[in-house]
Formats: C-alpha cells, sequence, structure tokens
C-alpha cells in the first residue's frame, strides 16, 4: 500500500451539546454557477487528535498549547513504526506480530487539531464512545479476536472471502463513509453538479455519488459496501444521510442498522468542517458525533494503486496451501 503521491446508522442526528467552530460572519463563501455554496477542492483530513480522549485525561475537553506540543511529540514517538520492536510489540501490532511498513510511508498527520480539542468526538460531552450493548459487546470481542489472529497468520484462508475487506482492497479504514482520520491517505476530493455531489477518497479511490433530489433511500433489502447516501442543503451546510449498510462494513463495531448523518460546512477559505453522528442502537447505547476540520490542499489526488486481484492477496491465498502441505 502506498500513500498519496507516490504511487501512485436508524434516526436523525441529536443536538450537539459543545460547541463548535461557526463561519465567520463577515466571510461569504463562494457559490458554484448554480448557486450552491462551493465545497469542491482536495480536502485533507489528517491528525493525530484521537477519535476518544485519551482515559487519563478524564474530563479534560481542550489541551493548553504546552500540553499540545507535549502530546505531539510523545504520540509521534509511540505511533512511529521504526521504533517498535516485533518481539515486544507495539501501537496495532501485538508482540510476536509483523511491522508491515517503515515509517517512511506513513502520513497521519503530526499535530493536533487546531481548537487543541483532546477528541474528536464532542458528544457525548466526556468524547469517548457510549457504552456497547451486551449483544455488540460480544461481536466486538469476536472481531477483535478475529482480527488478532489474523494479524498473527493464525487465520486459514480457504479464499479470498477469508480475509478482511481492507486487505481486499474492497473497504477501507479511514474512507468511509465515516471519514475519519488514519494512518495514510487522509484527503478527500469534492465535486458538484446541480443535481448530485461526488466524495472521491483517497483511500481505495472510490467515489461516492450522492444524489441531491430528493429522491428516497433505495429498499431496506438492497445493502451496500458504502450504504446509501442521499444529500440536502440546510442553510450553508451540506447534509448527507447514509442508510443500508452491509455488515461487514463498520464503524469502530457497527451494525448493518448504523445510520449515519454528515454534515459539511465551509467555515473559511482554507477550512471545511465535517461532523458526523452515528446513531446504531444495535451497537450502542445512544448516539455520537465527531468534528473533524478538513484543511484545503492545492496538491492532487494520486490513485491508491489497491485493488482486489494484487499479487499480495495472491500470495497470502498461495501461502495458506504451503501450509496445508
Amino acid at each position: 500500500m502506498e500513500p498519496r503521491g507516490l504511487v501512485v446508522g436508524g434516526a436523525l442526528a441529536v443536538a450537539v451539546l459543545v460547541p463548535i467552530p461557526a463561519p465567520a460572519q463577515s466571510w461569504t463563501p463562494p457559490r458554484t454557477s448554480d448557486g450552491q455554496i462551493d465545497l469542491q477542492g482536495v480536502w485533507d483530513f489528517s491528525t493525530i487528535t484521537p477519535l476518544e480522549r485519551p482515559a487519563g485525561l478524564g474530563d479534560k475537553p481542550f489541551l493548553t498549547a504546552e500540553e499540545a506540543r507535549a502530546f505531539e511529540e510523545a504520540e509521534n514517538r509511540r505511533q512511529n513504526r521504526d521504533l517498535i520492536d516485533p518481539a515486544t510489540g507495539g501501537v496495532n501490532y501485538p508482540p510476536g506480530g509483523v511491522v508491515p511498513y517503515n515509517e517512511f510511508w506513513y502520513e497521519r498527520g503530526t499535530t493536533v487539531i487546531e481548537t487543541r480539542r483532546t477528541s474528536l468526538i464532542i458528544d457525548p460531552p466526556d468524547g469517548r464512545l457510549p457504552p456497547f450493548t451486551s449483544e455488540a459487546q460480544k461481536r466486538i470481542d469476536a472481531q477483535d479476536l478475529a482480527a488478532r489472529e489474523t494479524q498473527l497468520g493464525r487465520v486459514r484462508a480457504e479464499s479470498v472471502a477469508d480475509r478482511p475487506l481492507q486487505e481486499r482492497c474492497l473497504v477501507g479504514l479511514n474512507e468511509g463513509p465515516p471519514m475519519t482520520p488514519g494512518a495514510y491517505n487522509n484527503h478527500v476530493q469534492i465535486f458538484q453538479t446541480a443535481g448530485y455531489v461526488v466524495l472521491l477518497t483517497e483511500m481505495i479511490h472510490s467515489a461516492r455519488i450522492v444524489p441531491l433530489n430528493g429522491r428516497p433511500h433505495l429498499p431496506g433489502g438492497l445493502r451496500q459496501w458504502r450504504g446509501d447516501s442521499r444529500a440536502r442543503w440546510e442553510g450553508r451546510t451540506l447534509v448527507i444521510e447514509t442508510t443500508n449498510f452491509r455488515g461487514e462494513t463498520n464503524v469502530r463495531g457497527s451494525s448493518a442498522n448504523m445510520h449515519l448523518v454528515e454534515r459539511l460546512t465551509r467555515v473559511d477559505v482554507e477550512t471545511l468542517l465535517y461532523e458526523f453522528t452515528v446513531t446504531d442502537p444495535t451497537t450502542w447505547t445512544r448516539p455520537w458525533t465527531a468534528a473533524v476540520p478538513m484543511r484545503r490542499v492545492s496538491e492532487p489526488i494520486y490513485e491508491y494503486a489497491c485493488h482486489e486481484d494484487n499479487y499480495g492477496l495472491r500470495g497470502v491465498l498461495r501461502g495458506a496451501r504451503a501450509q496445508d502441505n
């Protein structure tokens, strides 16, 4: 997998209980030729601000400037793949596993978001995911165990269907929906026409084509990897509502019942505020909301050369057959 520039879900969103950045009243956002707020361009959402507030920060919603610098230094050191000893393990890698890429390939960002908020989650106010339901906890435990076994090479691969979707290049961890900062490829390019908005994510280079014409969602029995999205304007904010997910596609353990509401607001010339609310009563005891500021960049998005029939997946299956013998 190569980073950018080389090789190339039922209820509506709940009210957010904490203040979020709002467009400057003195700034008039540009508009497209058909009168929509212009969201077009390439936007970078990389950051080392975690989705959830670290437990050690308790009820602290923001870092001071000095605390932010210390956190950035410590977090960049902690995540540096070149400093991980495979024997003892490290972030995302269990002891005895394989660290697949060195630090050169990562593009996770090096700084916290500008507000210095301690988490991307803004609701619940504690900055953490709500508790799982008992049903979901069993599902998550099974998924975590399977992921560890796969990473350690202990899972048999009878066919491509036995491998994770990310490994098969079908769905990227950070491409969404919702889009969340990841290890690399944290860019999205937005296109607009009179009847559609298109979100082209750098990870897996998939294009989500979202109708703006008020058409209804697909029937409940028709489910897709990235769900079924519909968009509308609420003032200056583009609202995208997505249903009809597949169970294999999830965010933090969500189910096929996830209902997602995304909000994109042009804050200023260089900033796009991306907020999303996840509602899934079969997974969490309440909805949760995150806010991710995106920064405009001038560089284009290059192809992420990952597809299901790549040589890596063939090698995985050949290795499994060799183990059979």
